[in-house]
């Protein structure tokens, strides 16, 4: 009978010993690597208080893990993946799969109990098991049949949209923690209202957006979307409209930002939607079947990261004078979503290398703004542009174009592969020194 091996807090790291090339062999192999490095992690001090010497060995036992998880699911995703879904009938979104992995395969993923302690703490201090997340949904993504099935299952309306549904078709408002959504005509107006930190995305507010979208995308009477952004209490915008602030770096720092939920989750979900349109359980992913509308973006103040990444995806982009919109990868060290794959579309490969590596910000109505943003107003007729861009793609003709552009522009096996590699880089980028140093030095500013 296989045993894990005795440990030692000063032995050498583990090695996943060969694979067979067998399912359930190779499982069994894995599950014992696993719990032996869980047993040697947890001989040593909680990151924090370890000192060089243990911070080398913990990450030595992590680079193992992560290898061994990495090798196998290199072999065995797509089977894998026919395990968590029972052959591809149930449709599992990204928390259930991993929820499903911890029951079915244990030792793909880390266990709920060390989720639950690394989301207890401060990012800085958290042991990184999200990483070996990044190393699973990316492994899922890269094989063509777990990876679209995936992607369509994220399409499909989030748990709880259609309990909202008959609210939204009574009242014609919907109003969420952070997001209300309100039809005017045959508008859809979701609108941000997380004003305490500039209409910055936490984890609540992806949630409600994903809310949003669906109702606007489910709601028979809706031919249009727009975002806007609410009011905010900032000193500096104290009663303005601000667009968005991007990720809140506050909740990053202080442990708050999911990477399933958030960070992968986002891009899965209510963002690809705005992109690709609503698939139900009778469509798939072809333009006609799917749920397509325009989307409309009234930029206030500013459009930051996330922000700007929504500029992106629609299809009429309205600014008021003195707005600006940027994506400032470079200096918060993470990943801009999917704005490397869709800004060089729209500015060329030199201003999105401007924009994304140096932090260039564009300014309404300069040079290079117009790439993203289609029509620059004054703040107190940018209403009065909304309900313009409204009545025009309301048109008949408009949904069956959008729907071809989205295929032409963004492919489905273009999309698939992009994901699948950003799905472990933005893993490990919010774990990575220098993120860490800069949202902890952000922290201490006075």
């Amino acid at each position: 009978m296989t045993s894990v091996p005795a440990v030692s807090p000063t032995g050498s790291v583990p090695a996943l010993p060969a694979p067979t090339g067998r399912f359930d062999a190779d499982h069994t192999a894995l599950r014992l690597h696993i719990a032996h490095t869980d047993r040697l992690l947890g001989l040593l001090p909680p990151r924090p208080a370890r000192d060089r010497a243990q911070a080398e060995r913990a990450a030595a036992l992590h680079e193992a893990r992560r290898t061994g998880r990495h090798d196998f699911l290199a072999r065995h995703a797509p089977q894998a993946y026919e395990v968590l879904t029972d052959g591809r009938t149930v449709r599992r979104r990204l928390p259930d799969l991993v929820r499903q992995a911890q029951t079915r395969l244990p030792g793909l993923v880390p266990t709920a109990a060390q989720l639950a302690d690394d989301h207890s703490r401060i990012q800085a201090h958290k042991e990184g098991h999200e990483v070996d997340l990044g190393v699973f949904f990316g492994a899922l993504l890269r094989s063509s049949p777990a990876g679209n099935h995936l992607i369509d299952t994220m399409l499909h309306p989030a748990p709880g949209s259609r309990d909202r549904l008959g609210d939204f078709r009574r009242h014609d408002v919907v109003e969420l923690d952070t997001v209300t959504v309100r039809r005017h005509g045959p508008a859809a107006h979701v609108t941000f209202r997380n004003g305490h930190c500039l209409n910055a995305e936490d984890n609540r507010l992806i949630a409600d957006m994903e809310t949003a979208v669906d109702l606007a995308l489910l709601d028979e009477r809706v031919r249009v979307g727009v975002l806007r952004g609410g009011p905010v209490d900032h000193p500096r915008y104290s009663g303005r409209r601000v667009f968005s602030a991007g990720i809140n770096l506050k909740d990053l720092r202080n442990g708050a930002i999911s990477y399933t939920d958030f960070l992968l989750g986002r891009e899965l979900g209510y963002v690809n939607k705005l992109a690709h349109g609503l698939l139900t359980p009778d469509t798939g992913w072809s333009a006609p079947a799917a749920v397509h509308k325009p989307w409309v973006a009234a930029v206030d103040s500013f459009a930051i990261g996330g922000g700007m990444q929504l500029l992106l995806v629609v299809d009429r982009v309205l600014a008021a004078e003195g707005a600006f919109f940027s994506l400032p990868a470079a200096d918060e060290g993470i990943v801009p979503g999917l704005g490397n794959l869709r800004l060089t579309r729209l500015t060329g490969a030199r201003l999105a290398r401007q924009v994304l590596l140096s932090g260039r910000r564009l300014r309404a109505g300069e040079a290079g703004a117009e790439l993203v943003c289609d029509e620059v107003v004054p703040t107190d007729r940018l209403s009065d542009a909304v309900d313009r861009a409204v009545a025009e793609l309301a048109a008949p003709a408009v949904v069956a174009n959008r729907a071809m552009l989205a295929l032409a522009e963004e492919p489905r096996e273009t999309l698939r592969s992009y994901l699948a590699e950003f799905a472990v880089v933005q893993a490990e980028r919010i774990y990575s020194p220098d993120v860490l140093d800069r949202v902890e030095r952000r922290w201490a500013r006075p």
